[in-house]
This record gives C-alpha cells, structure tokens and sequence, in this order.
C-alpha cells in the first residue's frame, strides 16, 4: 500500500464500513438527493457537524443539500478540528489520497500549495487519527463522485492574527473558483439539553453576523465546548474577506433528539454563507 494513501480509521465506528451500507444510510439521510446539473457558480461555505451519522447525520445533510441546489463544486477545503493534539496548531496535507469505502478523493495539490506558508505547517501526523475531516468525505463523494479533489486542515486555537491570515490565504485562493470550504465542527459537548441550546444559540448568532472577534473571544473566554471553533473561526474569517454576507442556519439539533437522553447532549448545526444574491 502506498504510504500517501490515508485509510479510513472510523469506518464501521462513526459511518458504515461497507460501500452498500454508506450508500443506503447517505441515501437515507438525503432523502431525495439532488445531484447538481452545473458546476458551483461562486465559491460558497458551510460548517457542518462531524458526529456519528445516527447523531449528526441528518443535520450534515442539510448543508451538503444546499451545497448541491447551488452547484457541483470542483474542489473542497475541508477545515477540521484537532482532537488528538498532533501537528501544529495548523496543519495541512498537500499530497496523496484519502480513501472511504465510497473511493478515494485525492488532495487538490495546487490548492493546497496556494495556502503553504499562511502560518500553516504541512504535516500528516496531526490527520492520523484525526476524524473531523474523514466523515465529511462520503457526503462529498456520494454528492459529487468518489474522486472530489479536497485539501484537508487541522486548526486548533491559534492566535487571531494567525486564524484571519489563514482565512484572508483561502479567500485568495477560492475567489472566483468553484470550490466549497467546509468547517467540520460540533457545538456544545456533555450539557444538558436546554443549556446546550442556549449556548449553542449565543455562538450560532454570533456565526451569522459573521462576528470574528466575539465569537473568538467567547471560545477562550467561555471555555466554549466548540470542538472545531478553530475552523468554525477560519471561515468566518475567510467570508468576510470574500464578502460572504448571506449566512443562514439551515439546521440545528443535539444528540438527545435521536437518543432521547437529554440530561448530557452534544448540539449540531449546518450553516452556509454566501455572497447576497443582489451583489
């Protein structure tokens, strides 16, 4: 096996491990998937939940639904959390494949080489066992076929200034592409439900009004449960910078609307921004 071929680690764990299987449940979670006809007309962005399917399935589907009314996008920048503290505070791959039991998607090297040296420290390690890129993959690949183009971005907490340089290199490197940047990430962990809504409500707000610094602020200060906030932070960054000013929050639940328990929840939300339809 080549070594530049990253093996799904949470296949059979967090998403189904077999081909048929994947293709059912996706095929379930959409409903009525809408293949798209065109190719993405401006670059767009979303923040999607990376739970288990039975969790956060239905929620990711949402915004991987709106991306595909919009368009066939011809690459993805995939930005996701680090839970395993391996690699810098920003980490990227730049070569090789990822492989689900969908395909293998390989990474968009020229992309990738457009966003070297914007603080980011090129390193497989921190993606080893990292899961918040890999579940994103077979929605892109069930979407948009097995072999999408993607870079893959580990971000931690850097300093701000570091977050909005990594989000200004995107914008410069996906204005006037057909590329979607996606912020892997859930909200609130382990609080009680109607805690977790509230909370989840205060940092959803402060997505949409495209409030960098608050919401930045709020994950240090708060000691905010976001595990992803770092690229949650990293797009929002990038929209202001692409004059991304149509948000909007397509879903939003927690883990107790599929379990039933309510007493510790995890929150998910899907929300896209866009440039305004009026320009």
């Amino acid at each position: 096996m080549s070594p530049s071929i990253r093996e799904p680690i949470v296949a059979n764990a967090f998403y189904p491990g077999s081909p048929t299987a994947l293709s059912t449940e996706l095929s379930r979670l959409f409903a009525h998937p809408r293949i798209p006809e065109g190719r993405l007309p401006s670059p767009m962005g979303v923040v999607v939940p990376h739970a288990g399917y039975v969790y956060s399935g239905a929620v990711a589907a949402a915004a991987y639904s709106e991306l595909a009314q919009s368009g066939r996008p011809d690459w993805a920048i995939v930005l996701g959390a680090n839970h395993t503290g391996r690699g810098g505070t920003i980490s990227l791959a730049c070569k090789g494949a990822w492989r689900t039991p969908l395909g293998s998607a390989p990474i968009a090297t020229e992309v990738a080489g457009k966003l070297i040296g914007a603080g980011v420290t090129v390193t497989d390690e921190a993606f080893q066992h990292e899961h918040s890129i890999e579940v994103q993959l077979p929605f892109l690949q069930f979407l948009f076929g097995e072999g999408i183009p993607f870079v893959p971005i580990c971000v931690m907490l850097p300093p701000l200034s570091a977050v909005t340089a990594l989000g200004e290199a995107i914008a410069r490197a996906v204005d006037a592409e057909a590329g979607v940047v996606i912020a892997s990430s859930d909200l609130t962990h382990y609080e009680p439900d109607d805690i977790a809504r509230r909370t989840d409500r205060r940092s959803i707000d402060r997505i949409l009004a495209l409030d960098l610094k608050g919401f930045y602020q709020s994950l240090i200060k708060e000691q905010l449960s976001i595990c992803g906030g770092g690229a949650i932070a990293v797009l929002i960054a990038c929209a202001r910078a692409l004059g991304w000013r149509r948000t909007k929050l397509l879903s939003y639940a927690t883990s107790g609307d599929m379990s039933g328990e309510r007493s510790a929840v995890v929150g998910y939300a899907a929300i896209s921004f866009n440039r305004r339809e009026d320009g």
